[in-house]
Parts: structure tokens; C-alpha cells; sequence
């Protein structure tokens, strides 16, 4: 057994992190998430170094890359940035870009994908109502047909890049889901919907942006459609297939997640080892002495160490899944495996690199607290719930005759 990536993966690495460092480095990251806003320069750079739709095929405009790869410049990413913001965009523009990619037409996709690598466009997923998030059989939006458009009625929550989408960009857009037949998941359908083209605001379309906590460099809002039209050439998977084309996009995208959470604590681990070498208390004795921080430091290197070979299994398998040699079930679990380690090992590696700094880590002095609220994010729901990957776990490993939502 070989744990090394390989010499190709490791160039890779080592050539994004130089570009990252460029990019965010010299706290460039934390004046982003303080200022809220992520520039169109900062993603045109994401752009530039081969990030964007890196997962998509070449002759559509991507970058033809694997999901190992991915996950690796996830994890990068989330090292550079742990505040998520950097992380969130660059995995939302792989995963559903992606989907995109391999269920709509290449005149659409094509389009779409080519703007998405270069930094010009952002698309991700519209999916998640007031009504619930995780309940996407339950969708309540409309896609009503009308001659060779449908025009769409509903309002989407909690969607990542509404600002980046429809200000920042002169592209923007989301896989968004509505219900063109009857209830359940068979009456849904997906839409390659552009919210703005060419500076150009869609009609029947309003937005406003939602006061987060945490995450602040990449906007999370609410689309409101009241008519919007959407041509049926831009239904992806065919009428009727929406749920099952977003069913293979969310654990894709977890891994991801799952990845650059991996970074973001490897981050904090680093500045937990430095804060306890530093930091002298009680007669000049470095805190690192005390068993208190040294165990609870050597615990979260024990625990992400796991989660990351776990993020590389996912991964691993989603390229097996994408070439036709692994099924739906087994992505399914390792994805929604690695989500749940990776998002709950970065959490309390925050709270511990909290604990060691001490009560100045509750200031703005230092910026553990960005990376904190950024992985918290992903705890309480983005790319689905916690107690929902037990479930997709569960009902995988058992049985789905035996475990039912």
C-alpha cells in the first residue's frame, strides 16, 4: 500500500499553494471576510490558476482534472483561507459546473463552463427553500411550460454566490430545481437558470442578501422568481430527472466540503503548535508543557489525520464512480462519510485552537474565530445536515429496507 499521491499530484500541490500564497497570503483572506465582499480579481486569480471547473472537460472549457485533484486544491484552498469564503466558491464552481457538464446539452454547458474556469461566471445550486433544505422531494418552486420556455414561480433560501452571481460578475447563474409535474421527486426538474448574462439581470427575477455570521467573503441569499424564464433547452437530465441529477451533484460536492475543512484545520492545528511553543506562562514554562494543551493538541492531529485519508477515499472513488467502476452506493457513503468526519473534526479543532490561544482568540486581534464561524457553516447544514449524512451512512451500510426518512 502507497500513501504518497504520486510526483504529478505533489507538483500540483506545491504549485497552488505558491499561487494561493500570491493570491491570499499576507492576510489578504481575513481583509476579505472583514470586508464581506469577494472581488471579481480574487476570482478571476481562482480562475488562473486552474481551480475553476477543474473537474469539467476540456472540450467544454474546463480543465479536464479528476476528483483527487480536486480535493486537493480544496484542502489548499481552505488552508489559505479558512474562513471558507475562497473554499465555498471554488467548490460550488467544480461540483455543479461538473453536473452540468456531464446531463446538459454541450451547447449549454458549454457556455456556462467555459466562463466558470476563467472566472467570468459564477454557478452553483438553487435548491433550498424556506420551507427545508434537506427535503428536496419537497420542493415547492414551479417551472410552468409556456411555447419553448417554462417560466419559474418560488423563492430559493440559504443560496451560496447570490451576490457574486448577480453583482460582482457579469455571469451568474445556478442548477436550479423546480417542480414541472406532479409531488414527490419524479415531478421535479433541473434548470441551467442564468440569474444575470452579459451584466444583464434576468426578468421576473429579485435577490436580497441574508446577514450571515460567519463566511462573510461569500455572500449566501435569497432568489425570489416570479415568471422567470428559462429556455427548455436548458432543462438538464431531461423533465422529470431533476432530483436524480442533484441526487449526483451533493455527495460529489460534499467531498469537497469535506476537503477543504481538512485544510482549514489543518491551519488552526498549525497555529494551535505555534501558540503553545510561544506562549509561557507560571515561571517562563511554555504552555506546550502542560498535558492539557499538548493532549488536546496531539488528539487533533490524530483526528484530522483521519479525516484526510478519508477525504482521499472519497475522492478516490469518486473517479471510479465518474469512469463507471464504482456504484451511486458506494460515493454515497464515503462522501457523506468524509462530510461528517472532516466538518466535525475542523469544528472542535477550532474550539480547541480557541481554548489554547485563550480569551484573545474572542477578539478580532487574531483570526481563529473566522475559521470557526466558516466550518460552523457547514455543521449546522450547507451540503446537508450532519444528522443527514448518519442517515445516508446508515441507510447504505444497512439497508435502505430497513432504514427509511
Amino acid at each position: 500500500m502507497d500513501f504518497s499521491l504520486g510526483p504529478d499530484l505533489e507538483l500540483f500541490r506545491e504549485s497552488l499553494r505558491r499561487g494561493l500564497e500570491k493570491l491570499l497570503g499576507g492576510g489578504r483572506w481575513a481583509e476579505i471576510d472583514e470586508a464581506g465582499v469577494l472581488p471579481a480579481e480574487t476570482i478571476r486569480g481562482l480562475g488562473a490558476l486552474g481551480v475553476l471547473a477543474l473537474v469539467c472537460p476540456e472540450e467544454l472549457g474546463g480543465q479536464g482534472g479528476g476528483w483527487l485533484e480536486a480535493a486537493i486544491a480544496a484542502e489548499e484552498i481552505g488552508y489559505h483561507d479558512p474562513s471558507m469564503s475562497t473554499a465555498v466558491y471554488t467548490l460550488l464552481n467544480n461540483a455543479w459546473p461538473f453536473i452540468l457538464s456531464r446531463h446538459g446539452s454541450p451547447e449549454v454547458a458549454g457556455g456556462i463552463v467555459e466562463k466558470v474556469a476563467k472566472g467570468e461566471m459564477f454557478f452553483g445550486i438553487a435548491s433550498t427553500e424556506p420551507g427545508g433544505g434537506s427535503d428536496v422531494a419537497g420542493i415547492k418552486t414551479r417551472a410552468e411550460r409556456s411555447g419553448d420556455y417554462y417560466r419559474v414561480y418560488g423563492e430559493k433560501i440559504l443560496i451560496s454566490g447570490v451576490r457574486e452571481a448577480l453583482e460582482t460578475l457579469d455571469y451568474g447563474g445556478w442548477l436550479l430545481l423546480a417542480r414541472t409535474g406532479g409531488e414527490g421527486h419524479r415531478g421535479l426538474s433541473a434548470f441551467a437558470f442564468t440569474g444575470k448574462w452579459d451584466g444583464s439581470l434576468a426578468s421576473g427575477l429579485e435577490y436580497s442578501i441574508l446577514d450571515t455570521i460567519g463566511r462573510h467573503g461569500i455572500s449566501t441569499g435569497i432568489l425570489r422568481l416570479d415568471g422567470a424564464e428559462v429556455h427548455a433547452s436548458r432543462i438538464v437530465g431531461g423533465e422529470g430527472r431533476g432530483f436524480y441529477v442533484a441526487m449526483e451533484g451533493f455527495p460529489l460536492a460534499r467531498i469537497l466540503v469535506a476537503a477543504a475543512n481538512v485544510g482549514a484545520a489543518r491551519w488552526a492545528l498549525e497555529r494551535a503548535v505555534e501558540w503553545s511553543r510561544e506562549r509561557r506562562l507560571f515561571g517562563g514554562r511554555p504552555i506546550a508543557s502542560f498535558q492539557g494543551v499538548s493532549f488536546s493538541i496531539a488528539e487533533a492531529f490524530a483526528g484530522l489525520e483521519a479525516a484526510r485519508l478519508l477525504v482521499y477515499r472519497a475522492a478516490w472513488t469518486a473517479d471510479r464512480y465518474v469512469r463507471g467502476e464504482a456504484a451511486r452506493e458506494e460515493l454515497n457513503l464515503y462522501s457523506a462519510s468524509a462530510k461528517l468526519k472532516a466538518v466535525d473534526t475542523a469544528f472542535s479543532i477550532f474550539q480547541e485552537t480557541m481554548k489554547i490561544v485563550g480569551g484573545i482568540s474572542f477578539t478580532k486581534e487574531v483570526d481563529v474565530h473566522r475559521g470557526l464561524l466558516g466550518t460552523l457553516s457547514y455543521l449546522v447544514g450547507a451540503e446537508g445536515a450532519q444528522n443527514i449524512m448518519k442517515y445516508i451512512i446508515a441507510r447504505d451500510l444497512i439497508g435502505r429496507e430497513y432504514v427509511k426518512l
